[in-house]
Order: structure tokens, then sequence, then C-alpha cells
């Protein structure tokens, strides 16, 4: 095999290869040779079948397997030799014939840069710790509690934490809505879920009682001719229910699988519940401090422009999923409108995987295992979510990217300025807090 390299970017390099025709045909006769002994034909004895009828039927295919195993095995040996480091799989070009003896093909390819020694000792990390009290349980009881009530109806006004189902109309400018009749809706007095006006005017109201008030809509109401419109609201009041909370007894406990222990046992899994997902919590706060304090000292960072627009149009993609999901009408997600967000995950990427192989730290499997049972341990049958890990190599692999990130980031916290930050459960909890 000869290989050449030439540089055509900063990061860019384009390697060439040439290998001897004989190691192609010697591949190929092998596959063929196996073909014949494994395939079946209609009208031929199990490995009887003549050669130039395999040929025909089976040598494209073959000849395209071929090449394709041996520019992959021929590639990942030239660039070990070369000591490059691909950022993304490379562009080949070639012929796949050979020609005076030889095969030759072309790979285009940007590599990862050289960031040489990566010191974390002056970033200044914040490293957040919290417990989980028997008050931060108590509240969660009552979070279970609170999912678990039951609506009755009462003959009385409304009052906040009721449910209240209403008929409506409302007139804004010169649209009615609907056009004709009313409209249905309902609320809980007091949550938020519609605007506080009219949750305000509810209190008070009873049954088969209508009143008219005036009212902005929300931006984001699901009526756009009304959404973000001052009207004027008809209403009537069609039921009125209140919450019942369940009795933290035997019998809601085993609504959570539980059959033994009691209030100790439910007690000790909601604990654990928390805790788990507290420490989860803690963790990602470190990382995102130490990616977003790491990616800040290397701001001239050269990155694969290729990896930063890959990068870029899965972010975008994902946006435009997201608003699907949601049900938003929007125009397709940008991917340059990604590219400062895409160069920050690389430069991540790039700069965590470099500390990595500098300081020798290695993918723990034991850590792989605990963050997979953590995972499977949030659906009703954990054992299915293993199983489905071990089964696709794409969501195995992403998770041992994140384990292995974490790792990297335990490592910097100790090897940076680090000062802990003593938060409460909730505190910590608090998105973005």
């Amino acid at each position: 095999m000869q290989v050449s390299i030439e540089n055509v970017g900063k990061l860019e390099r384009k390697l060439t290869v040439r290998i001897p025709a004989g190691d192609y045909e010697s591949q190929v006769k092998a596959r063929l040779a196996e073909v014949a002994r494994s395939v079946r034909l209609k009208g031929f004895r199990p490995g009887k079948i003549p050669a130039k009828v395999i040929e025909q039927r089976f040598g494209s295919q073959v000849r395209g397997e071929a090449i394709s195993e041996l520019i992959r095995t021929t590639f990942q040996e030239a660039v070990g030799q070369q000591n490059l480091r691909p950022a993304m799989a490379p562009e080949i070009t070639t012929s796949g014939q050979p020609a005076e003896g030889q095969i030759e093909y072309t790979a285009t390819f940007e590599v990862l840069p050289d960031v040489g020694p990566v010191d974390v000792a002056k970033l200044a990390i914040s490293k957040p710790m919290a417990d989980v009290s028997d008050v931060d349980v108590d509240a969660m009881i009552e979070t279970l509690r609170q999912q678990r009530r039951t609506w009755h109806p009462v003959e009385r006004p409304i009052q906040n934490g009721d449910m209240a189902l209403f008929e409506y109309s409302a007139q804004a400018g010169g649209v009615r809505h609907p056009a004709e009749g009313t409209d249905r809706s309902g609320t809980i007095v007091g949550s938020g879920a519609m605007t506080a006006e009219l949750e305000q005017q509810l209190v008070g109201r009873s049954v088969g009682d209508p009143f008219t008030f005036d009212m902005t809509f929300p931006a984001n109401f699901r009526v756009a001719a009304l959404a973000g419109n001052p009207a004027a609201v008809e209403v009537r009041v069609s039921r009125v229910q209140e919450s019942r909370l369940p009795e933290v007894d035997d019998e809601f406990i085993t609504m959570f699988g539980i059959k033994d222990g009691g209030m100790d046992k439910f007690r000790a899994d909601v604990r654990a519940n928390l805790e788990r997902e507290l420490k989860g919590v803690l963790l990602g706060r470190l990382k995102n401090d130490v990616v977003q304090k790491l990616v800040d000292a290397y701001p001239d960072l050269d990155l694969p422009q290729r990896l930063v627009d890959s990068e870029a149009k899965a972010l975008a993609e994902q946006a435009r999923a997201q608003a699907e999901q949601q049900g938003q009408v929007t125009v397709a997600a940008v991917p340059e409108s990604y590219l400062a967000m895409a160069r920050r995950r690389v430069a991540a990427g790039v700069l965590v995987g470099e500390i990595a192989r500098q300081n020798g730290i290695r993918l723990d499997n034991r850590r792989v295992a605990e963050s997979l049972a953590s995972i499977a341990s949030t659906y009703e049958e954990p054992q299915q979510v293993v199983e489905l890990y071990q089964r696709d190599p794409n969501l195995m692999s992403g998770l041992q990217n994140r384990v292995l990130e974490d790792q990297v980031a335990d490592w910097i916290a100790e090897h940076a300025q680090t000062t802990e930050q003593y938060l409460t459960f909730n505190e910590a909890m608090r998105p973005n807090g």
C-alpha cells in the first residue's frame, strides 16, 4: 500500500492511497467462492453452481462490497500510519477499477485540531451540592396526592382550586367567536392555566350565572382571532367541581407497587427516586458550568467546518421536530442560525475528548451500567429498556459518550479552582436556577 498526503486547508487533508490490484482480486475471488458455497438457485444443486452463473448474478454486488471493505480497512491503516485523527467520515473518490496493477482512491476529510496540552487549573468552577430532606419527601408525597385527586360536583359558588366548566363567547372588534352559539372550556381556578383575568371573574360565580366582562386574551390563545386581542366576553358557568385528595394509607401506597413495608418503605422509595433525580441534575449543572468555562477559555480554537455544519443541521432539524410536536406552525429552521451554538458544541466535544485522551480517562463501564439502570428505572418495564439500549448501537453509543463527558467533568472539577455551592433541593431542581 502506498500513501501520500496533501494539506488542502488548516484542518482539511487529502489522502491518496494505492493498493495492489491483486489484493482486490483476491478478495473478490474469496467472496465469490463463499457465495457459490452458500447461495441457493433454482435448477442448480447446492455448491454446484457454475462460476460463470455466480459471476453474472452476483459479480457486481460482490465487487462493490469488496472495494468498500478494502477502502475501509486501508483507510484506517493509512490514517494510523500518518497519525491523523479524522473528525468525520471521509469523502471517497475512486473509479473502483484496477489500473497499471493498482487500485487508487482519494479520501478527503477534516482532522481534529492539535489543541496542545489543555490546562484546566485556572478554570473557576462552581460545583452545586444539595441533599434530599424529609421536607422534600413530604412535598413529593403531597404532589403524588395532588396527581391522584378526584373531582366531585358541588352546588356552592366557585372558590380557588375548584374546576370550573363554562360556556363563553367573545367579541373582538368585528369578530365574534364562535360565529354562532358558545364555545366550551374549563380551568382549575387559580392555576393560571387560563388568563388570570378570567379566573378572577369566575370566583364567587354559581352554576347558571351569566356574566360579561372585558379582557385581553393571551398571545398564545388557541383561537387565532382572539389571541392577543381585547374582547368583550360573555360567560355562563355550567359545572363546578371540587377536588378531594386521597389519604396516604395502605391503599394509596399500593398504587406505587409497594405491597410490604408500609409507610417506611414508601418514604424510602420516594427518597431514593428524588436522590436519583437530584444526582442527575447536579451532575448536569456541573457539566454545563465546566463546558462553558472550558469553551470560553479557547475562543480561537480551529474547528472542522463540516463538523460544525453537520451539528447546525442537526440542531435545526431538532428545533423543527420539536415545534411540530408542539403543534406550532413554523417555517423551516435555517441551519445558519444555529452555527454559533453548533460551534460551541463542537468545541466542547473536541476539548472534552482531548482532555480524556491526554489524561488517560477511559470509559467506566460500571458508570454506564449505573446510568442505564437509572434511565430504565423511570419506566414500567425497566428490563425492556435495558435490552433496547443493548440492541441499539446508536442508543448505547450516545449513552457511553454522555458518561465519558460526565467523567471528564468530574476530573476537571477535581483539578480546577472549584468552589462548592450549597443549594436546597428546590433550588437545585429549578430550571436555569
